[in-house]
């Protein structure tokens, strides 16, 4: 969840450390912290609060130096303050570290490092390991390597680490298991970077590698070398970036979010571009063509996925189960692996994340993988962890997403899940070439709809300044409609602090009617396809206890406009394809919302981007 970035090479650190650090902001904001070396003095400076305080909080200190990193945390031992930001320093202050992950058996650790006479300065698990590291090197007389390897294979739970050596100013180490960690090359002989993510090495070097689960990297006089945890070395795979700089840009708008709603056309057409042929009704995926026979015979499909992901894997069971006629299952994939599931060989498990990095979905894949179970996965990020687990799958080109509360990454996987749903449908014989042709046609049409939906943005701004000051909203559909009113309902919460709850329609009258009076405004998700007459009583019993209606409408509605308060109107098209229109008004109104509220859009409070711990 936090983010972590270092370099070494000829260019001073600190500069392109902090650029890095606030391209990884969307990760972790509670506190930032540096580590720099220069003329053999180890130096730290960390505050409590952005990256932009601790820009504050260094000027006229000494940040020179050609090998430092840096960290942008979000919180989990400790509370953000000044003690508990990293960079961390063993006992001796001759190592640094900084850490994305949780180290579970650390209170352990922590009490037999004190019997030993450590004194601790945080409250932060990360401490612990710096402290176990430099025992280790002390105790057995080794080198900083061999400690940090014999370290890694005492500790419980996940890490991405990056390690400075005061006294071995020309080396960095870092290591990963179940956090990301991806090494760039640089230009210059002897020059690296490291970081969470791709974004903040980008504009240096194309040549990448990720490290993979439990191995260590180590830089030592200009040279690379990477190793297991149990000592084997390992020869990286280097690979070419596919992003560019400007996809990690604001480009004008005045928040990430709203450039990433307005880039759902794109997002979209690049998720389904080259993958179908409309007229002739075939796909070109390669997975998918690789486990035809799996495919044809598949008895159960599971997917699995957390927040925005867990509401397209609610689409993708609609999708499925309407076009593909497979039994479907949705779990969440934080309580998948702590239920026992009963998981067969001829299952498919399907992986849903934006970051491919989600700690929870990817603990999940591996307990369906152990049981026999075919996976695929669907993610956003090349060469992020869930893609190399997986059998196979698909990536949704949907860009780098900076915004933390996600919204092209929704209706990418949105897409693919579509075009996942008609191919095993065509592959299994249950839909016929001319619906098929149909829905692909309509699927392709889908950017240009939403253009028009973005249009509606005047008007969602208008009902926004009504509703601003609103304590609580409900949301409701029907069908494959209702995990949009759950994703409405949780972009609300997400950004403006508003209380929010998305129900299916007709269960409003089992419980949330009771809340329902001039001050709750009821977002209703009401097209003219799917059950369109039900959902129009849904209306009228909330207009009867006097509750406020937007609705979500197909363009030229004249019956639910008679009733409702507020109308948004989408274009028309098939109902299994309505959540990819459906959805923009809702982006759009929590935008607006949070930004009337003067809440930070971009950076909500207490969350992350990439959920890369328990």
């Amino acid at each position: 969840m936090c983010g972590i970035v270092s370099y070494i090479g000829p260019k001073e650190a600190y500069p392109i450390i902090v650029k890095g650090l606030k391209r990884l902001e969307y990760r972790g904001y509670d506190s930032a912290g540096v580590a720099l070396i220069h003329n053999d003095e180890l130096n730290i400076y960390k505050t409590k609060g952005k990256v932009a305080d601790l820009e504050e909080s260094v000027k006229g200190k000494d940040v020179s130096g050609n090998i430092g990193m840096g960290h942008t945390r979000w919180a989990t031992h400790g509370e953000p303050n000044n003690a508990n930001a990293h960079p961390h320093l063993s006992q001796s202050k001759n190592l640094a570290v900084i850490h994305n992950g949780i180290i579970e058996n650390y209170a352990t650790i922590k009490a037999e490092l004190q019997q030993r006479g450590h004194i601790f300065e945080s409250d932060t698990d990360t401490e612990v390991l710096i402290h176990l590291i430099e025992d280790i090197q002390m105790n057995e007389n080794i080198s900083i390597d061999e400690s940090v390897r014999l370290a890694l294979n005492q500790v419980i739970g996940a890490y991405a680490i990056v390690i400075l050596v005061k006294n071995e100013p020309a080396k960095l180490i870092a290591a990963r298991k179940g956090s990301p960690l991806v090494v760039g090359i640089g230009d210059q002989p002897g020059e690296y970077f490291m970081a969470s993510d791709a974004t903040p090495i980008v504009e240096y070097t194309r040549d990448v590698f990720y490290l993979n689960d439990g191995e260590i990297a180590i830089i030592k006089d200009g040279n690379l070398s990477v190793k297991t945890i149990d000592n084997v070395t390992k020869t990286p795979f280097i690979q070419k970036l596919e992003i560019n700089l400007e996809q990690i840009e604001k480009g004008g708008y005045p928040h990430f979010m709203l450039k990433e709603i307005y880039e759902q056309p794109k997002s979209i057409q690049d998720s389904i571009r080259g993958r179908i042929d409309s007229i002739q009704g075939k796909f070109v995926m390669r997975s998918i063509h690789e486990y035809e026979d799996k495919l044809r015979n598949v008895k159960r499909l599971i997917l699995i996925g957390c927040g925005t992901s867990w509401h397209a894997a609610l689409v993708g069971e609609y999708l499925f189960e309407e076009y593909a006629r497979i039994p479907v299952e949705v779990e969440y994939a934080s309580e998948f692996r702590y239920r026992n599931p009963i998981i067969y060989p001829d299952d498919l498990v399907i992986a849903i994340s934006q970051s491919g990095e989600t700690a929870d979905t990817l603990a999940a894949m591996e307990l369906a993988k152990e049981k026999g179970a075919t996976v695929f996965g669907v993610c956003n990020v090349v060469g992020s962890s869930i893609p190399r687990m997986s059998h196979a799958g698909a990536y949704t080109h949907a860009g780098p997403e900076i915004g933390v509360a996600s919204t092209k990454a929704f209706t990418a996987q949105v897409s693919v899940l579509t075009l996942m749903a008609l191919s095993v449908a065509q592959i299994r014989g249950v839909i016929s070439q001319e619906r098929l042709r149909t829905t692909l046609s309509e699927l392709e049409a889908i950017p240009q709809l939403v253009e028009r939906c973005l249009k509606t943005n005047d008007e969602v701004m208008k009902i926004a300044a009504i509703y601003k000051d609103a304590r609580n909203f409900l949301y409701l559909g029907r069908g494959v409609n209702f995990p949009v009113a759950l994703e409405g309902a949780l972009k609300l919460k997400e950004i403006s602090y508003i209380h929010a709850e998305g129900y299916p329609a007709a269960e409003m009258k089992h419980g949330p009617i009771a809340l329902i009076d001039e001050e709750m405004p009821v977002v209703v998700i009401a097209p003219k396809r799917g059950m369109y007459e039900k959902v129009m009583s849904n209306i009228q019993e909330v207009k009867a206890r006097k509750g406020k209606i937007i609705a979500i409408v197909t363009e030229g509605d004249t019956q639910v406009r008679a009733m409702a308060d507020h109308v948004i109107e989408i274009p028309d098209t098939e109902e299994a394809l309505t959540p990819l229109l459906s959805t923009i008004p809702l982006q759009l109104l929590s935008y607006h919302i949070a930004v009337l509220r003067g809440c930070n859009v971009d950076q909500p409070r207490n969350l992350a981007k990439s959920v890369t711990v328990e």
